[in-house]
């Protein structure tokens, strides 16, 4: 079965030790290397989650979960997409300036940063009141959407990186 929640996860693993191989760099050029990829990772998987993820937490979430009542889909979504988009503006920032650079550094710092915190409140909230709330049909249905949606964009070069406004993208989506 080919899970959403399996397949995030498996993306988070591969950011955190993207981020973990920036530490063992030792040129600029071994830098770059590595935030090029990671940084069109991290372009491309906000990308699926605001494609694949998101709309369906909106319309499946835990909102009635008694286990947690605080459970919001539409907060853990305006939450979701606020972080995509200061990791966003990281990474632009990062691609502004030469790797190994004092400014690159700090702007990879931020998108470091912000990324650990998004991935760590995803895992905590959303993901989970997703698992309690959507069927395995579902969850491997969006599952094969999220490898139709990295497939189709392999090169990342059509993924759109621009920010989206929270309050629009839940009205658009719920």
């Amino acid at each position: 079965m080919a899970d959403i929640i399996e397949l995030i996860y498996a993306d988070h693993d591969w950011l955190r030790r993207q981020f973990f191989r920036l530490d063992d760099a030792r040129s600029a050029a071994e830098l770059a290397a590595i935030w090029t990829l990671l940084s069109a990772r991290l372009d491309t998987h906000a990308a699926a989650e605001e494609s694949v993820f998101y709309p369906a937490l909106l319309k499946h979430g835990g909102r009635d979960d008694p286990g947690n009542p605080e459970a919001d889909p539409q907060d853990e979504t305006e939450d979701a997409i606020t972080d995509h988009n200061a990791i966003r503006d990281a990474v632009r920032e990062s691609r502004r300036h030469q790797p190994g650079t004092t400014d690159w550094f700090t702007a990879v710092f931020k998108a470091r940063s912000e990324n650990g915190e998004h991935l760590d409140e995803e895992e905590r909230e959303a993901m989970p009141d997703f698992i309690k709330s959507a069927s395995l049909e579902l969850r491997h249905e969006l599952g094969m959407r999220w490898l139709q949606f990295y497939a189709d964009h392999e090169s990342t070069s059509h993924v759109d990186a621009r920010n989206l406004d929270a309050g629009e993208y839940i009205e658009e989506h719920s």
